[in-house]
């Protein structure tokens, strides 16, 4: 092999194990899941969650969760999210009381308070629970539509 073919293989190969790196730091620590009983633990992207709207637009049984403060949610959220706020006191009390066999989306500001939030679903035995990775700043990154409350007045 000449010097010139030897250098493309070896820049191919330190190309594509950077990008196998990348790819596996970036979901370094991500549950995804689903076993044979059809549960399902996801991190998602907030474009894969724009879609996943799109498509339960009609199904009662699908539930987005806002797990940011009242204060954070009144500044802006994905239309129809329900509000929960994970650092009240009562949060778990008030996620342990959903019904664990509908599907949920749920959200924070960047990810961290939803991917706590994923772990504790799964110990209480939520069956389908899609977390949006980067949260509602990566989902307004994005272009995709937030509602922004009315103030009175």
């Amino acid at each position: 092999m000449d010097n010139k073919r030897l250098f493309v293989v070896i820049l191919s190969v330190i190309i594509v194990s950077g990008l196998i790196f990348a790819v596996k730091w970036m979901y370094a620590g991500v549950e995804n899941s689903v076993d044979g009983n059809g549960r399902i633990l996801k991190n998602i992207t907030p474009k894969a969650a724009f879609l996943l709207i799109q498509d339960n637009k009609n199904n009662p049984d699908f539930i987005i969760v806002d797990l940011r403060t009242p204060e954070e949610f009144s500044s802006g959220h994905v239309e129809n999210a329900l509000n929960i706020d994970y650092l009240a006191a009562t949060f778990k009390d008030k996620i342990n009381e959903l019904d664990k066999n509908k599907t949920y989306l749920i959200y924070c500001r960047s990810g961290g308070r939803s991917g706590r939030s994923i772990k504790i679903m799964d110990k209480l035995g939520f069956k389908k629970v899609y977390n949006m990775t980067g949260g509602i700043i990566q989902w307004e990154k994005d272009n995709l539509k937030i509602i922004y409350p009315r103030k009175n007045g």
